[in-house]
């Protein structure tokens, strides 16, 4: 299978490198207004589930019972990157919480950003598993197994009730049947769901316009979510990652994936777009993402203008001399959502 080039790069204007993928986008009656290549292609979601992996959670009272502050709620829906901020948050509520974090099924890990890695081994620290990414989720995932009284035990496995409560979750998000979505293991080890792109596409449009969602339970649950991701932004991510970035305006509701995979929802213009970077790049996201906005003339430049500053359109050496330039290679003129 062939997939259309999404990006250039160009190294002394010689074509050294192309980042292939597909590309949905869709309005607010659900229904593909641009596209580049398959949409019908199945995408594992990977951690751009984890907003709809954290709707059980919203769905309970657990965030007043347990007093927990909506900067620690979003981290239910983050990729932490281990910033001590983002720890403190974690360490905060497992002093809440009826979690231990040797239930936490993710794996020890390092903390993902440089500078905190580099001080937990300076330290002599050992891994843990509250550095990992998923390590909120998990929680999350804990403390509605005790809420709901299901059992602890392997919530991580795809027939665990949990499991099986976001999977329905899903389907109705993403119109599609139970027995349609197909199941793997995500990095983290707990299920990840794959789904056409089309459908990732209409999912995401749901969290940024909940009035499209026929079940009240989980409409409200999506609202206060997507409330906590955009007023604390920073524990999404981390500060100068696209999450954040985009996560900053209150129209945008946004999350990725690992191996390229990304969703975006416009709310006041009611639009949805999921994309792919076939080689699992994350690196040209923000240049995919700046593109599009631009070519169907989003309102907010600002946005665009930050997108372009976490990868700018050129490449340099290790000494910062300029030896190359980046190029969007696909056109969105006939994308007539605005």
């Amino acid at each position: 299978m062939t997939y259309d080039i999404l990006i250039k790069e160009y190294r002394a204007n010689m074509l050294e490198n192309t980042h292939t993928g597909i590309i949905c986008g869709v309005n607010d009656q659900q229904q593909t207004a641009f596209h580049i290549g398959d949409t019908e292609q199945y995408v594992f979601l990977r951690s751009a589930a984890k907003p709809i992996q954290a709707i059980p959670v919203f769905m309970t009272n657990i965030i007043e019972k347990y007093q927990l502050t909506e900067q620690e709620s979003a981290l239910f829906m983050a990729s932490h990157r281990g910033e001590s901020y983002q720890v403190d948050a974690l360490e905060s509520m497992l002093s809440k919480l009826p979690v231990k974090e040797e239930e936490l099924y993710c794996a020890p890990s390092y903390p993902l950003n440089k500078s905190p890695q580099q001080q937990v081994i300076r330290e002599g620290k050992e891994k843990r598993k509250l550095y990992h990414n998923c390590a909120g989720k998990h929680m999350g995932f804990i403390t509605v197994c005790r809420e709901l009284g299901y059992s602890v035990d392997e919530y991580w496995k795809p027939d665990h009730p949990l499991q099986q409560q976001i999977l329905h979750i899903l389907a109705k998000l993403s119109n599609m049947a139970v027995d349609q979505i197909k199941t793997g293991i995500d990095g983290c080890g707990v299920p990840v769901f794959a789904i056409p792109l089309k459908n990732m596409a209409i999912c995401f449009l749901k969290l940024g316009c909940p009035d499209l969602i026929d079940d009240i339970e989980i409409r409200k649950a999506v609202v206060k979510l997507t409330a906590a991701m955009n007023r604390h932004y920073n524990m999404i991510a981390s500060e100068n990652f696209i999450c954040s970035t985009l996560l900053k305006s209150s129209n945008i509701v946004a999350k990725g994936g690992a191996q390229g995979v990304y969703c975006f929802a416009l709310k006041e213009e009611r639009i949805s777009i999921a994309l792919k970077v076939m080689n699992g790049s994350e690196d040209v996201w923000p240049n995919i993402i700046a593109s599009i906005l631009e070519q169907i003339n989003y309102k907010d430049k600002n946005m665009i203008q930050y997108l372009k500053e976490l990868r700018p359109p050129y490449i340099k050496n290790d000494a910062g001399e300029l030896v190359g330039h980046i190029e969007e290679a696909f056109v969105v003129n006939h994308f007539k959502f605005i």
